[in-house]
Formats: C-alpha cells, sequence, structure tokens
C-alpha cells in the first residue's frame, strides 16, 4: 500500500492499472462509455444549441472566431459548462464504468465538481481550437489534489488532427505553475502555461467511447481541429465529498477567481469563488462532506 498516492484500494482498475497512474498521472480505458449514451448526449447538445431545450444554469459558450461567420448551433457552439443539473448530461457523470473508476482513484464519495462538454467546430480559427498547456488544478479552491480526478470521454474519434488531448505523463508530482493568457489569445478563461512547450507531449489518440482520467496537476491541453468534421468530448471533474476549501487570494489563483466572480455575478449570481463552486456541484456517490455544506469554511 506505502507505494500508492494517487488512487486507492477500492473500485475497479486493477493494481497494474493504478501503478500507470500513481507513475504518469493518467490512464485511459477503452471502450469505457457506451455508443447509446454518448449519442443521447449528442442529440441533447445539439438541442441547447438550437435552442429547443433551456440551457438555464449552464453557461453556453461560442467560438469566438466564428461568431460573424453566419453559422449556428453546433457549427458555432465550442462548449457547454456546468451541466451537472441537466438530468439528461448528468448521466455521463453518474455512469457506473465511470464512477468506478474515480473510486480506484479518489475513494468512495464522491462529488461532480465541475462538467464541460466541449466541441471543436470545423472552419475555426486555430487560436480558438486549441487549448494551451494548462493544469486543472488553477480553477479549483479545493483540495487535496490527490483526491481530485478528471474523465474525459471521446464522443467521437479524436486526433492530433481534430484536435485531441496531449498530456506530459509524471507531471503530476510537480508543481502548481503560474497561469495566464497567451498571446493573441481567444477563449475567455482559456488559461495556460508559459516556457513548457519544449516538453514531451503524448497524444492520446482516442475512438469513440474511449475515457482518459486524470490528476488535476498533470500538464495537458489539445490542439485545433483542422478538419472539416468536429470534434467532441464530453468531461467530468470529481472530487472527495470531504475536500477543504482553501483561500486563492494572494496566490497564481487570485486572477481566475476574480474573473470567475465577475462572470457569476454578471449571470446574477454574485457570489465568492468558494461559494460558486460549492453551488455548481452535486453528489454522485456516497456520504455528503463540504461540497454538500454551503456554509464557507475557510
Amino acid at each position: 500500500m506505502g507505494r500508492f498516492k494517487y488512487t486507492t484500494g477500492g473500485g475497479v482498475l486493477t493494481e497494474e492499472q493504478r501503478q500507470f497512474y500513481e507513475d504518469n498521472g493518467y490512464i485511459l480505458i477503452r471502450n469505457n462509455v457506451s455508443h447509446a449514451l454518448l449519442d443521447e448526449l449528442k442529440e441533447r447538445f445539439i438541442d441547447i444549441c438550437e435552442g429547443r431545450v433551456d440551457s438555464g444554469v449552464m453557461t453556453v459558450m461560442k467560438d469566438p472566431s466564428l461568431k460573424y461567420k453566419g453559422v449556428k448551433g453546433e457549427y458555432l457552439i465550442n462548449k457547454i459548462q456546468d451541466f451537472l443539473f441537466d438530468d439528461v448530461l448528468f448521466k455521463y457523470c453518474t455512469y457506473p464504468a465511470m464512477v468506478d473508476v474515480i473510486e480506484s482513484i479518489i475513494g468512495p464519495n464522491i462529488t461532480g465538481a465541475h462538467s464541460m462538454l466541449i466541441n471543436k467546430p470545423p472552419d475555426s480559427d486555430p487560436g480558438a481550437s486549441l487549448h494551451p498547456m494548462h493544469q486543472d488544478l488553477h480553477y479549483f479552491p479545493f483540495r487535496p489534489a490527490e483526491k481530485i480526478a478528471a474523465s474525459w470521454t471521446a464522443m467521437e474519434r479524436v486526433d492530433e488532427n481534430n484536435g485531441c488531448l496531449y498530456v506530459v505523463p509524471g507531471t503530476h508530482k510537480g508543481q502548481l505553475y503560474e497561469h495566464t493568457y497567451p498571446d493573441g489569445y481567444k477563449n475567455k478563461l482559456y488559461h495556460g502555461i508559459h516556457g513548457l512547450d519544449h516538453l514531451k507531449k503524448v497524444h492520446v489518440v482516442m475512438e469513440k467511447g474511449d475515457t482518459v482520467f486524470f490528476h488535476p496537476v498533470l500538464l495537458h491541453g489539445s490542439g485545433p481541429n483542422s478538419t472539416k468534421g468536429f470534434r467532441k468530448a464530453i468531461s467530468c471533474h470529481y472530487a472527495d465529498n470531504n475536500c477543504y476549501f482553501i483561500d486563492v487570494r494572494g496566490t497564481s489563483q487570485e486572477r481566475i477567481s476574480t474573473e470567475i466572480e465577475a462572470l457569476a455575478a454578471k449571470k446574477g449570481f454574485p457570489a465568492k469563488f468558494v461559494e460558486i463552486w460549492k453551488a455548481k456541484s452535486r453528489l454522485v456517490r456516497g456520504v455528503p462532506g463540504n461540497f454538500q455544506n454551503l456554509e464557507s469554511h475557510l
């Protein structure tokens, strides 16, 4: 047990799979999500894009390089965020094969903390289509990092041509870096890390239904979609229900907290960074904890 720091003894991962995650900070599970569910999720995404379904509290983001090109629907929308309270899209977050792997990583008490359906439409500006190298922990005011994990599922084949995920293995054992907007940035909140482009990247080529699980300190990003098709993926970040919350003022995360608080206020939800994260989380499995208590833990 002493050699396992980043995984737990429960769930479904084998000892070999746990060791791979321990060493590399990610694990790819083939055929993890059924095509039937992914088709249902895609239909829901398109219904939201076309306005047939009310987006409610979800954030619907448009590709900034396509706003003035006359395109609509899934040809314009590049992300739907915070869908944990949409009962159709939430099926992804509670999918047993998904949560069983997450339990192997963070334990049996699981909260869905963040959710995204990411679409890369064709004909987008490369600067708008890519996501610079970053670490997900930059966005989160909760710890410890070892009790947080992401799932990222391909909704169709993803490779280097249409902007697959890339990772830098082993970097989950390192530090949380300063994040800023890259030069000529296109997308709001797409912060990145400067000066690490020399690190060796592994491009995670995936088929529909494959899922990669990864640690929130792992360096990763994705390239642009240079094809005439789409590249859709769906993701959820999970945390142990009893993760503790931190005050990010005076840290490298203060900038992102200020941006997120401003965006929330603009949408009519004035709240502090920690309160925003608690309010948009949803219990997935186990005994309720700090995420389910809306009082501040600072």
